[in-house]
């Protein structure tokens, strides 16, 4: 098998026509590219270079051998160069996996603006609620909330996150707002649900340690952006993450409710199969997303801070109040 620093050596030769010195361009001793040009030659059965003391000349093998190295070395250089540019720059097919509702607020707007930075580059964003296998997807970057569970997958945090219990206005104006987790059995609870999995639980942490609520209602769905859409609509409560409803938060279309029992800390993920070999686009994803994460993280995390709540009814106002919660 014929080796490639062999015709480079070769070429090299025949450019500054001498083998000593064409060795010592590439690192080898007169002795190593002699024996290097005897093995080509030998690999090859011909002979390439008629050798003197004073200069080489080509043979005819030599000169129809020496068109065709040319034009190989130059294919793999070119080749190298590509391989090379592309660690350094964003190009080719960025394939990028989020949930639905983090992927519409968040991921898919980052990826918009990441791919109109990088010209060579194109996106595919899927969104699913559902865990999806990177690697049987072709997936190179997924952006999840919660624990990593694939050990084969590396994972690198983009943000702090907790789950907020929250309503819209009209809807707490209707059936009261709940002062504690006991109170949710007396509400309407929209809960999530996803396929083959059991309904997702509500945790709240008290002066008494996590208290769990395993919800259940009449609307159930398994996607968290319609949980989220009925929320808005006044169907009742849902338990959201921060970055899910921060905006909605701060437009006044919901509103968060317990907040002095916050739910245990979570975090935004992102997750990749490798750290080695990793290409260029998702690597420079992976620090866009940081960045995006890290400049807005303070104010989504602000939306879930403490409400001044409406004070409890009292005497007969108590009782009108808890008659029309029965009645709505």
């Amino acid at each position: 098998m014929v080796e490639l620093e062999d015709m480079r050596l070769f070429v090299c030769a025949v450019a500054g026509g001498s083998l000593s010195a064409a060795g010592r361009e590439l690192g080898f001793s007169p002795a190593v590219a002699s024996k290097r040009m005897t093995r080509l030659e030998t690999a090859l059965g011909v002979r390439l270079l008629q050798r003197s003391s004073r200069r080489l000349t080509l043979t005819g093998e030599g000169a129809t051998y020496h068109e065709r190295c040319v034009a190989i070395l130059a294919d793999v250089s070119e080749a190298e160069l590509a391989v090379s540019a592309g660690q350094a720059e964003a190009r080719g097919l960025l394939h990028v996996s989020a949930p639905v509702d983090l992927g519409r607020q968040w991921i898919g707007p980052a990826a918009a603006d990441f791919a109109a930075a990088h010209p060579q580059l194109r996106v595919r964003v899927s969104l699913s609620d559902s865990v999806v296998d990177l690697l049987e997807a072709g997936v190179d970057v997924a952006v999840r909330i919660g624990a990593l569970a694939d050990s084969r997958l590396v994972s690198r945090r983009l943000a702090r996150s907790r789950r907020v219990l929250c309503a819209a206005p009209a809807y707490l104006a209707r059936r009261g707002w709940p002062r504690a987790p006991a109170d949710l059995d007396g509400h309407a609870c929209i809960v999530l649900q996803r396929p083959g999995m059991r309904p997702l639980s509500w945790t709240f942490r008290t002066a008494k340690g996590l208290h769990t609520v395993r919800p259940s209602g009449r609307l159930v769905a398994d996607s968290g952006d319609l949980v989220r859409d009925w929320a808005v609509a006044g169907h009742g409560l849902a338990f959201k993450s921060i970055w899910d409803v921060a905006a909605d938060i701060d437009a006044g279309r919901l509103v968060p409710l317990l907040t002095d029992l916050p739910a245990p800390s979570s975090a935004v993920n992102v997750l990749y199969p490798s750290r080695r070999f990793l290409p260029a686009r998702a690597r420079l994803f992976v620090d866009f997303l940081q960045q995006r994460f890290a400049a807005r993280e303070a104010a989504v995390l602000a939306a879930a801070s403490p409400r001044a709540e409406p004070p409890p009814p009292r005497g007969r106002d108590r009782d009108r109040d808890r008659d029309r919660k029965r009645s709505a």
